[in-house]
């Protein structure tokens, strides 16, 4: 079977097949010295970015996600019309809430990025902002790679209605990356398993009873 026969297979079953990207600057020297900080624990580096998207009349909407670089869980995903630098500083704050004050912080050059209310919010929270080089995408590849993911697995696979059914919908698909879905970084384990205490008292009980 040749090339072409195995391409168009591929299409017409609605496949992915991956475009070629053009070759990228190193992230780390060849003497092993870091360009870019590398996340070594938990809490260490946040990333956020955005995603756009539309319902089915046409209405944008625009989605920030926010990651922690280390343990790859997906902490936020916030789906509104417009989303500026106060909805990123209510993401990030009810993320800090529930997970705690991360060390740095990284994202582009954005608008919304560079404000002032941002900055000096986040200063005050105890976090830096590590700001990536402009029009280096690939430096912030924690969030490019999980921005694919949703748009691959969620938002090119659904039709919003509503800014509340996309809310939802996202919502969930949110709760199935980090609790179901494996990832290979990981050894094929989800960023947030569901753990299920009971079971360790109930396997004991059917294997006496067999």
């Amino acid at each position: 079977m040749g090339k072409d026969r195995v391409q168009r297979i591929w299409r017409r079953e609605g496949l992915k097949v991956p475009s070629r990207h053009r070759p990228r600057r190193r992230l780390w020297l060849n003497d092993g010295s870091c360009v870019r900080l590398r996340p070594l624990h938990s809490n260490h580096v946040w990333s956020f970015d955005f995603v756009q998207t539309q319902t089915h009349n046409g209405r944008r909407l625009r989605i920030l996600t926010l990651l922690d670089e280390h343990s790859r869980a997906c902490l936020a995903l916030k789906v509104a019309p417009r989303n500026n630098s106060v909805g990123v500083i209510e993401a990030l704050a009810d993320a800090m809430c529930l997970h705690g004050i991360p060390e740095y912080v990284r994202c582009d050059n954005g608008p919304e990025m560079i404000s002032k209310a941002l900055r000096n919010w986040v200063a005050k929270a105890g976090s830096q902002i590590l700001y990536i080089a402009p029009g280096s995408p690939w430096e912030n590849e924690y969030c490019e790679s999980f921005n694919g993911k949703l748009r691959d697995e969620c938002l090119r696979q659904e039709i919003f209605y509503s800014l509340k059914e996309a809310q939802i919908v996202i919502g969930l698909w949110q709760t199935t990356y980090n609790r179901v879905r494996p990832h290979s970084s990981l050894g094929y384990r989800p960023p947030a398993p569901v753990s299920y205490p009971n079971l360790a008292f109930r396997l004991p009980m059917t294997a006496t009873m067999q």
